[in-house]
């Protein structure tokens, strides 16, 4: 079937961890956008969105109408109102105070069980994110460099912890998010919800959907979309995105 919405992970799909696209991704998504309705969900909150993505698009409002913005794993929806030239959030999922307290406190007691905590980071290790708490080991501004480093070295750790702290967690989704981070949201409030919410908002079907991401595998905060049946092609940095893109492009009528 036909595809009418491609949706893509950020980090480590589109840009590198944390960083802005690159011109040469930020020129491919314009032109997709021509062709294709087009979404970025991940674990980041929408101001990161706007520096790694939106600000780096030479893009008209009609394009920008296409692109769907969900920042903290689909648990929020963000759309671009040509009108007043701003961005609309469409719905928030967020978490209850008591819910948040919970998670904090079980996140940083599993990571100084496993040897994870650190006291010297780049920025917090837990960051209220409102609709998600995102763990990050080496604290939220970390350079791409230091993360990489650390997830080729403590991959198996951070397997370990994530499944530890979903255990404590059974009422909420805990998934393995960028290098270093696992992300918590209210349950069954996944990537899944969002492709489910774009479906109905654009009136479309699941197998009118492809999936572009790095994290697909079981506990992978993409996993949920896989799971869910949309079409999925993984990669693991976005130069290999960037040839996927190409041939989007390029097939399309």
């Amino acid at each position: 079937m036909t595809k009418k919405l491609i949706a893509f992970d950020l980090d480590d799909t589109l840009a590198i961890t944390k960083s802005p696209i690159s011109d040469r991704m930020g020129e491919l998504l314009v032109r997709l956008l021509e062709k294709y309705e087009v979404c970025v969900i991940s674990g980041g909150k929408f101001e990161q969105f706007k520096m790694q993505v939106i600000d780096r698009l030479e893009a008209n409002h009609l394009r920008l109408r296409k692109l769907h913005i969900m920042p903290t794993c689909g648990t929020r929806y963000f759309r671009y109102n040509e009108i007043d030239g701003k961005w609309d959030m469409q719905y928030a999922e967020d978490l209850t105070e008591s819910q948040k307290k919970k998670i904090v406190d079980i996140l940083e007691n599993e990571a100084k069980t496993l040897g994870i905590w650190r006291d010297e980071t780049w920025g917090d290790i837990i960051e209220d994110r409102g609709s998600q708490i995102t763990y990050s080991a080496l604290g939220q501004q970390a350079p791409p460099e230091e993360k990489y480093k650390w997830a080729k070295k403590f991959l198996e750790e951070k397997k370990v912890f994530r499944a530890k702290v979903a255990e404590k967690l059974p009422d909420l989704e805990v998934r393995l998010g960028g290098s270093t981070s696992v992300d918590i949201t209210k349950i069954g409030i996944d990537k899944a919800y969002g492709m489910q919410k774009l479906i109905d908002e654009l009136d479309i079907s699941k197998e009118e959907i492809l999936f572009v991401g790095d994290k697909l595998e079981e506990g992978g905060n993409d996993y949920p979309v896989k799971v869910m049946g949309i079409d999925c092609i993984a990669v693991d940095k976005w130069e290999e995105t960037s040839l996927v893109v190409e041939a989007l492009i390029f097939s399309s009528p």
